[in-house]
């Protein structure tokens, strides 16, 4: 059986991203990625964002102790492949651009957003 030294992939192994207004936080992403997020009753607060295993993820967040800013930390969520469908569908599911798609060399491709509920959240493409 692998260490936990040998599993982990990432400094990251989770996050999570607070809402106000849980069915239209989950609606958003669900919308600009294109995909359904996980939501059951087995974690009535949280609907998590697709992956694979041993990739990251992390989940929407509602109720007590979550509260949306737009002054947080702010995280990357991965757009290869899609990046300009996934920035494309933003301000019509609720959200706004706040730094259009910039080229950071070396890292890819870059812009932020403001999410449905007040969030500046990153959108990153490796190419």
């Amino acid at each position: 059986m692998p260490t936990l030294e040998e599993t982990v992939t990432s400094t990251i192994t989770w996050f999570e991203i607070p809402a106000s207004d849980f069915p239209r936080a989950i609606r958003f992403y669900e919308t600009i990625f294109a995909r359904p997020l996980k939501h059951d009753a087995s974690w009535p607060n949280l609907a998590i964002f697709p992956y694979q295993r041993p990739g990251v993820s992390g989940a929407l967040a509602y109720g007590e102790g979550h509260l949306p800013s737009p002054a947080g930390v702010v995280i990357y969520l991965n757009c290869d492949g899609k990046f300009d469908d996934v920035l494309g569908r933003v301000e019509a599911a609720g959200g706004s651009i706040v730094e259009p798609k910039n080229h950071v060399p070396n890292v890819g491709w870059v812009a932020q957003i403001l999410d449905s509920e007040g969030n500046r959240i990153g959108l990153h493409a490796a190419v």
